[in-house]
């Protein structure tokens, strides 16, 4: 009689190969904030983190000097300035029923793989993306000076991106020249961040290009040496809480939301000396209990029942509803302007696949199998602050 655990099992090993090459080209379709980055292996016995090198510039004025006949004159070094950041590891798993191996277990393995590594490839993307938002390298449209003021006729525009450009070049940014391109900047944005450009007569579709040349997945066109790359996970700054007060307080540092809060409500109320506006007057956060929704001021307050709770950290607000605007991030960098953990070279993302017949005694009919997956460390951080730059903006309706 044959045994299915052990030839699941046998057949699961002779393919991981196959299986880990799956769940690479899966997550790969999903980057596009991930792939720009000057990309570091994660060392063996490297712990929790990993170093970047920034090559410091050397000093044109040090060559200024005319060279004399038969003097050799004094050498430079190399220096560099040094970034360690701190890896982390994600990963999800799914579980697979004794009736799908006998129906085909391999095929369920491969699906498996491809949507996994979709979700993951999707978590790296936004890990990355958030780590080049933190930047404090920021342009606002229409000159203004905070997201709050930004309204809706403050929109991308070519003068914005020239100013990006002017910005990148003064700053030195390094740019990218691969693949015997020209040189040229990256850009990555929404698609509704390139609508509100791609109407403009200076801009190059990428489908009207004269000479044929590499071009980037997911390349869209260019404008004043700046190649856009589009993404559907480009970063949006959106309220973080509009709520109501449950019921009316007298002199209270506390008070109970009327809605359960969503998981961005939780997640600011829960960070001390964070701002809060309830009705007209301004407070500062000093707690949140997520399990009675109470919210602790570090001020006491008399507040009506239904006064409306919000945070001022997106775009302009709805004089009656205090709702906000959402603000659009764009993305304009050189290169070496961030680093990423490679995760394809140092085979840090990886499926993990545990047959039934694995688990013991926690599975004793052998009716459990899971198929997972880990991205075993990975993380994103800025290196040079100037040689990226976030341009904030509103897009069209």
């Amino acid at each position: 009689m044959t045994n299915t655990t052990i030839n699941t099992l046998q057949t699961t090993q002779l393919n991981k190969t196959f299986y880990d090459r799956q769940l690479l080209e899966s997550a790969r379709t999903r980057f596009v904030h991930a792939k720009f980055g000057q990309m570091r292996p994660i060392p063996r016995n490297s712990g929790k983190r990993v170093e970047f090198r920034r090559w410091n510039l050397f000093d044109a004025n040090a060559a200024m000097k005319a060279l004399e006949e038969g003097v050799t004159p004094s050498g430079q070094s190399l220096s560099q300035s040094n970034v360690e950041a701190l890896v982390s590891q994600y990963g999800a798993y799914v579980e697979v029923s004794d009736l799908l191996d006998m129906t085909g277990y391999d095929q369920v393995i491969t699906e498996s793989a491809e949507l996994l590594g979709e979700q993951l490839g999707t978590v790296v993307e936004w890990v990355t993306r958030d780590a080049m938002n933190a930047g404090n390298n920021v342009q606002r449209a229409g000159g203004k000076t905070t997201r709050a003021a930004l309204t809706a006729d403050d929109k991308l525009t070519v003068d914005e991106i020239r100013k990006a450009v002017r910005t990148l070049k003064r700053a030195k940014a390094r740019p990218f020249c691969e693949d015997e391109r020209k040189p040229h900047f990256i850009c990555i944005c929404s698609p509704d961040a390139t609508y509100d450009l791609q109407n403009d007569a200076l801009w190059q579709d990428v489908s009207k290009y004269s000479n044929a040349e590499a071009i980037y997945s997911g390349e869209i066109g260019r404008l004043f040496g700046v190649v856009f790359v589009e993404s559907t996970e480009a970063k949006v700054f959106r309220q973080s809480v509009w709520n109501k007060v449950s019921e009316a307080t007298s002199s209270s540092a506390s008070f109970v939301l009327k809605n359960a809060p969503t998981e961005a409500e939780a997640a600011y109320l829960s960070r001390e000396d964070n701002p809060i506006r309830i009705g007209e007057a301004s407070y500062t956060i000093a707690g949140f209990d997520p399990s009675s929704n109470t919210v602790t001021l570090k001020e006491t307050a008399s507040l009506a029942a239904d006064a409306i709770v919000y945070s001022e950290d997106a775009g302009a607000l709805d004089s009656e509803t205090k709702t906000a605007m959402d603000v659009h991030s764009t993305l304009i960098f050189g290169k070496d302007a961030y680093g990423v953990v490679d995760v394809a070279g140092s085979g840090a993302l990886q499926i993990i696949i545990k047959p039934h017949g694995s688990a013991g005694t926690q599975d004793p009919l052998d009716q459990r199998a899971t198929v997972g997956a880990k991205v075993a460390a990975y993380t994103a951080v800025i290196l040079n602050e100037l040689w990226l730059l976030r341009i904030e903006h509103a897009v069209s309706a």
